[in-house]
């Protein structure tokens, strides 16, 4: 009786071990979220230390970067080939850059895409699928406006090519109205969404007056990255409606989008770890 009872309870117990362990190796087999970061949110940590700062940010968790600082063809002060390396040797790579661009004009036409031909090839080698102009001046008409968007088809042409998509990030001054029409969606109607996109921060068009999640319904497919951002850390104000904005943001075909901190409570590292470990907890964050 008891030898029976025993080896009962020993088949029992090692049912539990076998379930416990398929359990924890489905655990370990779920992928991370592919959370971003817009580097931007580092910049003066970065400046002397570029290396550390992505380590750093590596060890975070984040696994897709979205970069802000490309001089006389280098990104933080590497080949965009160095870069890469080192961004994918840290188990991470960047899917993104913000780029300014020369100053533009209409009579300058030829040289501002001359300087973009330039700007897109890097950014093609350093593994890049967007190049985003973070932004530009405010026109005054909409034939002024009109240009700027015949101008960023012209540069989503050169992006096309190299494989990159070119597009625009906003802040609140482009949901201001010029002649009775807000800027932000004239430029949406006004650019081919086979060479434009824009990547909506969310944060921002709250600020200018807007709901993003209104947006990102209206414009189904024309928002394939999204700063995600608040008034310091992610989640900090608790006036942001993150659950819906992501909600609306998969249903229209967001590929990335990338954690943006401005003003911290904290260090800057820390700020940006406790985005991360905001949106890494919260389950509308799918993926």
């Amino acid at each position: 009786m008891m030898k029976n009872l025993r080896r009962e309870f020993i088949k029992k117990a090692s049912l539990l071990t076998l379930s416990g362990l398929a359990a924890t190796r489905l655990l370990e087999a779920k992928p991370a979220k592919k959370i971003g970061l817009q580097l931007y949110s580092l910049r003066e940590d970065i400046k002397d230390n570029v290396k550390g700062v992505l380590e750093e940010v590596a060890k975070i968790g984040y696994k897709t970067l979205e970069a802000a600082n490309y001089q006389n063809g280098s990104i933080y002060g590497m080949t965009p080939m160095e870069f890469k390396n080192t961004v994918n040797g840290l188990g991470m790579e960047m899917r993104s850059a913000h780029v300014g661009g020369p100053n533009y004009t209409k009579e300058a036409h030829s040289e501002a895409i001359d300087w973009w031909k330039k700007a897109s090839e890097d950014h093609a080698n350093a593994g890049a699928s967007y190049l985003i102009k973070p932004s530009m001046p405010i026109p005054k008409t909409l034939d002024e406006l009109k240009v700027w968007c015949d101008y960023y088809n012209s540069v989503g042409e050169i992006t096309r090519a190299d494989g990159l998509m070119f597009g625009f990030h906003n802040h609140s001054r482009e949901f201001e109205k010029i002649e009775g029409e807000i800027m932000f969606d004239f430029m949406l109607k006004n650019t081919d969404p086979k060479l434009f996109c824009m990547e909506l921060d969310v944060y921002w068009c709250q600020e200018g007056g807007y709901n993003p999640v209104d947006y990102l319904k209206t414009y189904k497919g024309r928002f394939p990255l999204l700063h995600i951002k608040d008034e310091m850390e992610i989640g900090q104000s608790g006036k942001m409606d993150f659950k819906s904005i992501f909600k609306a943001a998969y249903a229209q075909g967001m590929t990335d989008y990338f954690v943006e901190v401005e003003k911290y409570n904290f260090t800057p590292i820390e700020s940006v770890r406790k985005s991360f470990d905001y949106l890494a907890s919260a389950s509308y964050v799918k993926k």
